[in-house]
C-alpha cells in the first residue's frame, strides 16, 4: 500500500528533476481571484432643516464699576462698619467709616455765631437807612436822597455779609456731615486699607469697592463667528442672549442667563477678533439666590447665532479627510465618494447648503478603505453587524490597501 503511495510521487519528483535540467519552465498554478468585501454601514437620509447657531466663545467676569473709596475731608478714622470688610456687602448711603467729629463740630458753632452777628449788622443797618430816611424828610427837602444818605451801600455790603456766613455755616454742616463715609451705591468690598485711629487726607485710599447690581464679561468673537451672530451696536438694538458656565468646572455645571447689550468700536490689532460685553444681572446672588459668580472668574460663553434655514446638517464624524463624505447608492448599493463645502461646522455637526439631494444616504460608519463603486450591506444602527463593523474600522489599515 505505502509502495502504490510513493511510486507516483517519486516519479513526478524525476519528472520535475529532468524538466528543470532541459530548462523547461514549469507553470505555478494560478490563484482563484477572491470575491470582493463587502463593506457595512450605518445610514442616514439627508433632509433639509434648519440649524441654531451657537457661538463658542470664553472671558472673565469682570465689575462694571470700580472705584477707590476716599474721604472729602481731613481727620482721624474713629469707626469702621462691620460692612467695610473684605468680601462684605454694603448698600448705597450705608456708613462705612466714620472720622472723628469734634473739630467740625466747633466749626459749625463757629459758623452759626459768625452768622448771627451777621445778621444783627443787617438789622442794625436796616433800622439806620430807615432813620435816615425818615431825617431826610423832616428836613424838608425836595429831591431826592442819595445812596450814601440813605446807607444802601452800607446795606448791601451787611446783605453780602449774612449771604457768607450762610455759606459758611452750610459747609460747616456739609464737612461735619462728609465725617461719615458712605457708600455711593451698592457693593461689595474688594479691599480696605485703612484701620482705627488712622489720620487720612482728603484725598487717601481708605478701599476699593465694587458694584454688585451687575457684572460684565469681554467675549472675543473671530471673523469666521462674526457672519453669523446679530450683534447690537447701538442703544435700541436687540440684546443677544448668552448662557454663561464656569470654566473651571465640568460640562454639568451650573449655567447663569446673560446678555450681549454692546460691542467694542474696534477690532484687536493683534487677533483680529471683536469683542462683544455680556452682561450678567445680580452676578452674586444677593436677590436670586443662585450660586455667585466671582471678579476674576473664567467662565465659558455660549453665544446665540443666526438661523440657517434650508440646509443639511450632517454628523461631524461622518467626515472623510478634508470635506469630503461617503454617499451610498442606493440601487446596487454602493461608495459614492463626495466633496462637500460646509458654511458652518463645530466639534458636532457640519451644516451644507448646496451639493446634496433630499432623501440620499449618507455613510456614517467609520470606513477604513472605501473606493468608489466599493459593495455596502445597509445595516441597522446597534446591530451586532453595526458593532462588527466599527471595530473592523478601528483597526490599523496597512499602506497600500
Amino acid at each position: 500500500m505505502l509502495l502504490r503511495i510513493l511510486i507516483p510521487i517519486v516519479i513526478l519528483c524525476i519528472g520535475a528533476l529532468a524538466a528543470w535540467r532541459a530548462g523547461i519552465p514549469v507553470e505555478e498554478p494560478k490563484p482563484e481571484p477572491s470575491a470582493p468585501q463587502v463593506l457595512k454601514t450605518e445610514i442616514l437620509e439627508l433632509q433639509r432643516t434648519d440649524f441654531q447657531v451657537m457661538l463658542n466663545s470664553q472671558g472673565t467676569v469682570r465689575a462694571h464699576f470700580t472705584t477707590t473709596l476716599t474721604p472729602q475731608v481731613a481727620g482721624t478714622i474713629s469707626t469702621v462698619s462691620a460692612n467695610f470688610e473684605d468680601g462684605a456687602f454694603f448698600k448705597k448711603d450705608d456708613i462705612l467709616a466714620e472720622l472723628d467729629p469734634a473739630d467740625f463740630k466747633v466749626a459749625v458753632s463757629a459758623a452759626e455765631s459768625g452768622l448771627a452777628r451777621a445778621q444783627a449788622a443787617l438789622i442794625q443797618e436796616e433800622a439806620r437807612a430807615k432813620q435816615a430816611r425818615l431825617n431826610w424828610d423832616d428836613l424838608g427837602y425836595e429831591e431826592e436822597p442819595s445812596d450814601l444818605v440813605l446807607r444802601i451801600p452800607q446795606m448791601k455790603e451787611a446783605k453780602a455779609n449774612v449771604d457768607a456766613a450762610q455759606a459758611d455755616l452750610e459747609q460747616a454742616l456739609r464737612n461735619l456731615d462728609r465725617t461719615k463715609i458712605r457708600a455711593p451705591f451698592d457693593g461689595r468690598v474688594q479691599k480696605r486699607v485703612i484701620g482705627l485711629g488712622q489720620a487720612v487726607g482728603s484725598s487717601t485710599p481708605l478701599g476699593e469697592i465694587f458694584a454688585t447690581d451687575f457684572a460684565e464679561i469681554r467675549l472675543p468673537l473671530s471673523p469666521r463667528q462674526l457672519p453669523f451672530v446679530r450683534l447690537p451696536s447701538k442703544e435700541g438694538d436687540p440684546e443677544l442672549k448668552v448662557t454663561l458656565r464656569d470654566a473651571l468646572a465640568g460640562t454639568d455645571s451650573q449655567g447663569w442667563d446673560a446678555k450681549i447689550v454692546r460691542t467694542e468700536g474696534a477690532l484687536d490689532e493683534a487677533s483680529r477678533e471683536l469683542f462683544a460685553i455680556a452682561r450678567i444681572d445680580d452676578p452674586f446672588g444677593v436677590e436670586s439666590g443662585k450660586r455667585p459668580l466671582l471678579i476674576g472668574q473664567p467662565v465659558r460663553a455660549t453665544i446665540q447665532g443666526v438661523m440657517l434655514e434650508d440646509v443639511f446638517v450632517l454628523p461631524r464624524h461622518a467626515l472623510r479627510g478634508v470635506n469630503r463624505i461617503y454617499l451610498v447608492d442606493k440601487l446596487q448599493p454602493t461608495i459614492v465618494r463626495n466633496q462637500i463645502e460646509p458654511v458652518w461646522s463645530d466639534e458636532q455637526v457640519l451644516v451644507v447648503r448646496d451639493g446634496l439631494e433630499v432623501g440620499q444616504w449618507l455613510s456614517v460608519t467609520r470606513l477604513p478603505y472605501a473606493p468608489d463603486g466599493a459593495p455596502v450591506e445597509i445595516v441597522k444602527p446597534g446591530t451586532e453587524a453595526a458593532s462588527a463593523a466599527e471595530s473592523a474600522a478601528e483597526k490599523p489599515v496597512r499602506a497600500g490597501s
